[in-house]
C-alpha cells in the first residue's frame, strides 16, 4: 500500500504529537534538552526495516517492544543504536551500562525509557482519535531489527509503517528511532480513523 501525501501528514502529526510529549518527560529525567526530527514515513516490506533505520544488517540494537491491539494491532518499538543506548543510560544513572555486573541497571533503565516514549506516541494516537488502545508490557530485546521482527508474529506479508522519528538528547549524543509494525488492514484502519476525525 502507499501512502500520499495528506495520508503522510496526518500520520506524521499524530506521531509528533506523542514524541513531544515523551520528550518533555525524558527531558525532566536525563535534565536534557531534547531535539526533535519531523519523522519520516513510509511503507516497507519487513525485511527492508534494518536498511531504513539506518542499522546494518547484522548488527544488534538495543531494542525495547510493545504489543498493542484495539482498533488496529501492531507492534511499536524504540530502537537504540548500540552507542547511544550506552550515552543514555551513562547520563540517567551515572552508570557505565557496559559493565556486565551492570547489566540489570541497563535493561531496566532503557526499558522504562522506552515505555515513556512508545505510551507517549500510542497514547496520543488512541486520545486524538477517541480510540482505545490494550498494550502488553514492555519488552526489551539485543538483535537485529528484522529477526526480532520475524521471531514475533509477523509473516512476510505484513508490511511496516516506520515512523523513523529521530531524537538528540543534547550534549551526550543519543539517538533513537521508532517504528511502528502494522498487522495487515491496521494501516487502513488507521488512515479511515483519522479520516473520520477530520470529517472527511
Amino acid at each position: 500500500m502507499s501512502l500520499n501525501n495528506e495520508d503522510l501528514d496526518a500520520i506524521r502529526e499524530l506521531v509528533n504529537i506523542g514524541v513531544g510529549r515523551a520528550a518533555a518527560m525524558l527531558n525532566e529525567i536525563t535534565c536534557s534538552h531534547i531535539i526533535l526530527h519531523v519523522p519520516t514515513l513510509q511503507v516497507i516490506r519487513i525485511d527492508e526495516l534494518d536498511a531504513a533505520c539506518g542499522l546494518p544488517v547484522e548488527g544488534t540494537a538495543a531494542t525495547v517492544k510493545i504489543d498493542f491491539k484495539g482498533f488496529f494491532t501492531g507492534t511499536t518499538a524504540l530502537i537504540f543504536p548500540p552507542e547511544s543506548a550506552a550515552a543514555l543510560v551513562m547520563a540517567i544513572t551515572g552508570e557505565n551500562g557496559d559493565q556486565p555486573e551492570l547489566d540489570a541497571i541497563r535493561i531496566e533503565t532503557l526499558t522504562e525509557v522506552g515505555n515513556i516514549f512508545i505510551n507517549g506516541v500510542m497514547g496520543s494516537i488512541g486520545n486524538v482519535l477517541g480510540q482505545q488502545i490494550t498494550y502488553t508490557p514492555p519488552l526489551y530485546v539485543e538483535d537485529s531489527i528484522a529477526q526480532i521482527v520475524w521471531n514475533a508474529r509477523f509473516h512476510a506479508d505484513e508490511r511496516v509503517l516506520l515512523a523513523n522519528t529521530r531524537f538528540f538528547v543534547e550534549d551526550i549524543n543519543v539517538e533513537g528511532i521508532i517504528a511502528m509494525i502494522l498487522e495487515i488492514g491496521s494501516l487502513e484502519t488507521l488512515l479511515e480513523k483519522i479520516a473520520a476525525v477530520r470529517g472527511e
